[in-house]
């Protein structure tokens, strides 16, 4: 009884012992599990702590960076040290259009040297898209990797180089705005790899970030470039071409008999096109011109430079509207801007085709030289201005080199400026007469009035000089309008002394025909003043009434119908057609002075005065001829049949007092 008793006891106490064993397994399993998963997560949050402290010191390498290469090679240094890869590499793409890469110099690499056969083979593959695994990573947009046993490895060109340094694995990833690649980081292991979807993450991560180095590095490269560039033809401006010539001075500061020189060149008669084509032809012809010049520049080492020169660093610019510089850097002497001035007005002078028209556009051209010795780079640039504006008043399509009696001839021009606004107030200005004769006998017919101007201190200025200055400023319509009443006026005083129908000739400038209240002006002045019908005669130059022969034509028509007369003046100085000039309403062709002085000693001369006359009775008009300053001249004059002279060999031009005793003498004037 007692042993069945002791045996049914020790079985209960075995259950109990196999549960608390089997409670205990439980507990030390569910132990065990949780201190996994413990040590599980802590290892996850100590790589996570490691990923983040990697992207938060590439970005902040990044913002510190002065250039996106500093960025790139932290980049590499810490994903090398964060992987435990021994290589990495950076490659670019070559611009936004480019086909290939980058292959840079740029490497992490503490290997001492071990991999420099690796690193020479790499630099010199031109890698495109299809070519080793920055070609694929670049195709994709995605992290690649390749390891020395793939199936693959053939299309890998640097693996056997790669596994002879005791590498085995090659991983890459790109660099990206938006969609699109702009660099790829490449990294060499030693081991296979086969990269899990945290690490491709992470790399993705850090290809966006320094993805917006990029982004930064090119709004600001942009935003540099605009602020230095003109708009219209990519080329320097004015800002950017002062920072290339002050560099140039403070190189001929160090540099013993180095030298440089600045062309300043304006395109001849551009606001013609401009006005006549529209804007879309100017920026064509803008664009073009560039173009031109930059080619030009380019050919310099062979048509511009002296025997055994070096080459500098060139550079042309556009300053604004049709204005353009060039910077020859390191020339031997004078005569190699001057070549290079020859050379661009030769390519100018090629016809330009603009909207399907064929245009020809000359260019004037100003030259300064360093070796005048300039202290400030602001009075050279203003000198090969200077020069410029002095082969515009030569007559265009020509260069002209500073020197320093132009600038006193500027400062000259500054002070008339300023100076003629105030001219008729202060009764400076005046008007002189100067008879118009028949050569048969003598007598007066009529008198051209011409303005002149008496200077406080510079005396008598001509009016080759101050006509010019009126028109740049904005003066000459006002001028011509008191030049036209004041002429009309006296007109009268003769007419009404004599009874006899004196003429009066009073010269207009293209922007008084220009002018929409040109016609008013002349039927208020004819009004007012009372002259006889017919006297007043109004001359433009042909240049003036052929710029717009249309526009011409219609306010030639309007003046006849007020009773004036039209002379043409400076007649065969110009570019007239026949065809235009029989369109015209003219009474009169009056001969440029050029082709009367010396014409008994040159017969070019003569013959094209005795065509004028020809051409000019063809076609029922009459014939002035001005200059006459000799017995001789006016010989031939008259041989001719010209019906008018003026000049010195009859009268000078004279104030009203002058003129109107010298009327007397003939007996006309009471």
């Amino acid at each position: 009884m007692s042993d069945s008793i002791n045996d049914a006891a020790s079985a209960v106490a075995d259950a109990e012992i196999a549960r608390l064993n089997r409670r205990l397994r439980r507990e030390s399993a569910a132990r065990h599990e949780a201190e996994a998963i413990a040590e599980h997560g802590l290892r996850d949050l100590f790589q996570r702590q490691q990923e983040i402290g990697l992207l938060e010191s590439i970005a902040a390498a990044s913002n510190e960076a002065d250039s996106v290469e500093d960025a790139m090679r932290h980049a590499l240094a810490a994903v090398c040290k964060f992987a435990d890869w021994p290589l990495g590499h950076l490659l670019l793409v070559d611009g936004d259009a480019s086909s290939t890469f980058d292959s840079t110099m740029i490497w992490h690499d503490g290997s001492g040297g071990r991999y420099d056969a690796l690193r020479a083979l790499t630099e010199s593959i031109a890698f495109g898209r299809s070519i080793g695994l920055p070609g694929r990573v670049w195709e994709s947009s995605a992290p690649a990797w390749v390891n020395s046993n793939s199936l693959d490895a053939n299309a890998h060109p640097r693996l056997p180089e790669a596994e002879h340094a005791g590498l085995r694995s090659l991983f890459a990833f790109p660099v990206m705005i938006g969609t699109e690649v702009v660099a790829v980081l490449e990294f060499f292991s030693m081991k296979h790899q086969t990269p899990d979807e945290a690490l491709l993450r992470l790399m993705g991560q850090i290809g966006m970030t320094l993805g917006r180095v990029v982004e930064r590095r090119r709004t600001k490269d942009r935003l540099m470039h605009d602020a230095l560039h003109d708009p219209l033809t990519q080329l320097g401006n004015r800002k950017l071409f002062l920072d290339r010539l002050q560099q140039a001075h403070l190189r001929a500061q160090r540099v013993p008999g180095y030298q440089f020189s600045v062309l300043f060149i304006d395109l001849d008669r551009f606001k013609g096109v401009n006005d006549g084509l529209g804007h879309q032809a100017g920026d064509q012809l803008i664009i073009a011109t560039a173009n031109r010049m930059t080619n030009s520049l380019r050919h310099i080492d062979m048509m511009s430079r002296g025997e055994g020169d070096v080459g500098g660093s060139d550079f042309v610019a556009r300053m604004g509207g049709d204005e353009f510089t060039i910077l020859l850097d390191n020339i031997s002497n004078q005569w190699v801007p001057v070549r290079m001035a020859e050379r661009l007005m030769s390519v100018m002078a090629e016809p330009f085709v603009l909207d399907e028209q064929q245009v020809i556009v000359t260019a004037s051209i100003g030259i300064a030289l360093s070796a005048s010795g300039y202290t400030d780079v602001h009075n050279m640039l203003r000198d090969a201005d200077t020069a410029m504006y002095y082969a515009k008043q030569k007559g265009r399509a020509r260069w002209v080199m500073f020197d320093t009696a132009m600038q006193d001839n500027a400062l000259r021009r500054l002070k008339l400026e300023s100076e003629l606004r105030l001219a008729q107030g202060r009764g400076e200005l005046w008007l002189a007469y100067q008879p118009i004769v028949t050569p048969r006998d003598g007598q007066i017919r009529g008198f051209e009035a011409l303005l002149r101007w008496d200077h406080p201190v510079y005396g008598a200025v001509g009016p080759a000089e101050f006509i010019p200055v009126a028109e740049e400023i904005g003066l000459i319509v006002g001028m011509g309008g008191w030049i036209l009443r004041n002429a009309c006026n006296q007109l009268r005083t003769w007419q009404q002394d004599s009874g006899q129908p004196l003429t009066m000739s009073v010269n207009l400038s293209a922007m008084q025909l220009s002018d929409d209240r040109l016609v008013a002006l002349v039927a208020q002045t004819l009004n007012e003043s009372g002259i006889l019908a017919g006297t007043l005669k109004l001359e433009l130059t042909e240049s003036a009434v052929m710029a717009d022969p249309d526009h011409a034509l219609d306010i030639f028509r309007q003046l006849r119908e007020l009773g004036v007369k039209l002379c043409l003046d400076d007649f065969g100085t110009g570019y007239s057609s026949l065809s235009q000039l029989r369109r015209l309403p003219l009474d009169t062709l009056k001969i440029d002075r050029s082709f009367v002085t010396q014409m008994d000693c040159q017969d070019d001369k003569r013959q094209i005065a005795e065509v004028v006359v020809m051409l000019a009775h063809t076609l029922g008009l009459d014939v002035v001829a001005e200059g006459a300053e000799t017995a001789a001249e006016v010989a031939l004059l008259q041989g001719m049949g010209v019906d008018f002279v003026q000049g010195y060999y009859y009268y000078k031009p004279m104030k009203a007092d002058a003129a109107g005793a010298a009327w007397r003498e003939q007996g006309v004037l009471r």
